[in-house]
């Protein structure tokens, strides 16, 4: 397995790959998968954008993340603003980077990728903060819930619900820069 940087190009080049993944990992029906390509084609033309994969040897995505600058007039940052108080708003809003999707597939998991992927993508956002969006699960038991803890997000928003979505929605934050692991 091998974690590569990619392009906005190389993303859009896999995107039926990326959108497989996405939809493996968030067990989502496929109408809603057709309708998450579009955004995920226009989210690559984002200030700040990043992305990461993990590749098999034979080049298969096992899994993938990406972010970006958030600011207003992108919907999820809109959603989450109308949601925060002021001091919150300015605190988490103000220059962040937005990890949107971070996948692997459910049997890849467990071997490290999605704490490799998002150590990849947090060491190379631009930002002063970075935000996430994760349904709501058991801390202990939630492989994902379980990585951002180990990342030092924090809660910055719970039970939240987003539009289109009938899952209550934690938003997680943590400061960057990441710091580097010592060698």
């Amino acid at each position: 397995m091998r974690l590569v940087r990619w392009t906005p190009d190389d993303l859009v080049r896999r995107l039926d790959d990326v959108v497989a993944v996405y939809g493996e990992a968030m067990g989502y029906r496929t109408d809603l998968l057709e309708a998450r390509r579009g955004y995920i084609a226009t989210h690559v033309r984002r200030p700040g954008f990043r992305a990461v994969a993990s590749l098999t040897s034979e080049g298969h995505l096992a899994g993938f993340g990406y972010g970006y600058l958030g600011g207003p007039g992108q919907w999820w940052h809109d959603q989450v603003h109308r949601a925060l108080d002021a001091p919150t708003r300015k605190r988490w809003l103000t220059h962040c980077f937005e990890v949107v999707e971070l996948h692997v597939r459910p049997p890849a998991q467990g071997h490290g990728l999605g704490a490799g992927q998002l150590r990849a993508l947090l060491t190379m956002a631009e930002g002063d903060t970075t935000l996430l969006s994760t349904p709501e699960a058991d801390e202990q038991t939630s492989r994902a819930w379980r990585l951002y803890r180990r990342f030092g997000f924090v809660d910055v928003l719970r039970d939240f619900h987003f539009p289109g979505d009938e899952r209550p929605f934690g938003v997680l934050g943590r400061d960057l820069p990441l710091e580097r692991p010592a060698s």
